[in-house]
């Protein structure tokens, strides 16, 4: 089977109409394909977008972390003073009994050796 064109005379108002419609249905699809780009970038965009929501969340996790680390630091060092403070007390404590008895023995060995 051979297909064959044909040809319809059409009057020029009728011909200016088809090309007309013609011309518009291509302007219509190429209007489209800038849809379908402008589209795939806001996708691209919205993708982004997500992306950088999620690094922030990430961020924020990992900020809050460090936070719990430094307090766990903290409470550390604060338990670490306390317990050097009371070593101190018993220290001084022990330095005065030395003190009080050396000063004893000092006094006693003078007694010792006046009489």
């Amino acid at each position: 089977m051979v297909k064959q064109d044909t040809i319809v005379p059409l009057k020029v108002p009728i011909a200016k109409l088809v090309i007309k419609d013609i011309l518009s249905g291509d302007g219509a699809k190429a209007e489209l394909k800038q849809v379908y780009k402008v589209l795939d970038e806001k996708n691209l965009q919205i993708d982004l977008y997500k992306q950088k929501d999620s690094l922030k969340n990430e961020k924020i996790t990992n900020l809050n972390v460090i936070i719990d680390k430094k307090d766990q630091q903290f409470s550390l060092e604060r338990e670490k003073s306390n317990s050097l403070l009371k070593e101190l007390k018993v220290q001084k404590v022990k330095t005065a009994i030395y003190k009080a008895g050396s000063g004893i023995a000092l006094i006693m060995t003078v007694l010792f050796l006046v009489k």
